[in-house]
């Protein structure tokens, strides 16, 4: 589900939700001169298994100009971002950002750690070079506005041939004073002192034809944060989700999508390492998408909720087994709830009162299940 929220009341950010309200927050911050368009081919991806909210830079979009004014600062757009957060209830949650968007999550990740789960900084850097380019930008745009900026947007922005006219637009109809106060922040900001005592897991997604922020400039972000990954993406300039999009999606699932790894730990620890390793071995390209599945949403979102006990949980599955007469099932899961804690009787005590809800027969089947599972166990423990 996404929703696009009503214009501002002038005091904070515009922002557009995507996906399960359950689902884990991730923030998407744009980059100067765009909205959240930027996103357009990669957040409702990403919105599968989060909570997405794009946000607009002040006077950007759908913001309103006067959140920043002259002397703006990276922090004066952090303290906006996290104000947002503040509205939505989100205590703590993933952050991905380019450009100016990805020196926000630096801010927050240096001096609000407690508020950042995962950071992806993309096409960005923890300085821009000094502030005279930026002093003599903002100038520039304060005194002739931004139709002759705009023109050369293709150039900074994407390689040659390659234009999106919607955030070309979105630049030539950004707020010039907003715009060049946002220049303001640039031009102050340099957190490279800062970057080793960032501890949320970082990723760093660089342009390899990127003129504004290159290469180099996410490797001095990779090499200082503890820990960080750096991906390059060939032939991506510096809207590398608007001209790249399925190579940004890649990286960032790979990166913020933790159910599947905290999923398969959780599966070895219920079904044991014997059972998950006889399934990835008879994994075949056919399967391996349900595999994933089974890993991400099964193992990495419903048995890590804690709202259940595992002990819970199995007793649940036991008798949702028998319900559906799925014996072969059973017997793995019988094998489970030993693991969880269960002693052989109280499940017996599940399948008894399977016999009143599910039927007798199909409890029958089932305690025949149970009682060869548990010889096999207790043969194997002499």
């Amino acid at each position: 589900m996404s929703t696009r929220q009503p214009l501002s009341d002038g005091k904070s950010l515009h922002h557009r939700a995507e996906g399960p309200v359950t689902a884990p927050p991730l923030l998407l911050g744009p980059s100067l001169g765009t909205s959240t368009a930027l996103w357009d081919k990669v957040a409702p991806e990403l919105s599968v298994t989060h909570r997405v909210v794009r946000w607009d830079l002040p006077g950007h979009g759908d913001s309103p100009a006067g959140l920043i004014g002259p002397g703006a600062t990276v922090a004066d757009l952090a303290a906006l971002v996290l104000a947002l957060a503040d509205s939505l209830g989100l205590d703590r949650f993933s952050y991905a950002g380019v450009s100016l968007g990805g020196a926000v999550g630096l801010q927050l990740a240096v001096h609000h750690p407690e508020r950042i789960d995962r950071l992806a900084v993309i096409c960005s850097s923890a300085h821009f070079n000094g502030s005279k380019p930026w002093e003599e930008r903002a100038a520039l745009v304060r005194a002739e506005g931004l139709a002759g900026l705009a023109e050369g947007a293709n150039s900074r922005w994407f390689t040659p041939g390659f234009t999106v006219p919607e955030l070309v637009e979105d630049h030539r109809t950004a707020d010039p004073d907003a715009y060049a106060a946002c220049c303001d922040a640039l031009g102050a900001f340099d957190i490279r002192e800062r970057l080793p005592e960032i501890g949320a897991p970082t990723l760093l997604v660089a342009g390899r034809e990127d003129p504004a922020t290159p290469p180099a400039h996410l490797r001095e972000i990779a090499d200082a944060v503890p820990g960080a990954a750096l991906v390059e993406i060939p032939g991506a300039s510096h809207l590398a989700p608007a001209q790249c999009p399925e190579a940004v999606l890649t990286a960032l699932r790979a990166h913020f999508d933790g159910g599947a790894k905290r999923g398969m730990e959780v599966r070895r620890q219920v079904l044991g390492d014997t059972h998950v390793d006889r399934a990835q071995a008879r994994q075949s390209e056919f399967t391996a998408r349900f595999q994933d599945f089974i890993s991400r949403y099964a193992w990495g979102e419903i048995w890590t909720d804690e709202t259940l006990t595992r002990r819970e949980r199995s007793m649940i599955t036991l008798t949702a087994l028998v319900a559906h007469g799925h014996y072969d099932e059973l017997a793995m899961h019988v094998r489970a709830a030993r693991r969880n804690g269960l002693t052989p009787e109280e499940i017996g005590a599940v399948l008894l009162q399977t016999a009143v809800y599910c039927g007798v027969p199909a409890a029958n089947s089932a305690f025949a299940v149970a009682q060869r599972v548990l010889a096999e166990e207790d043969e194997a423990t002499r």
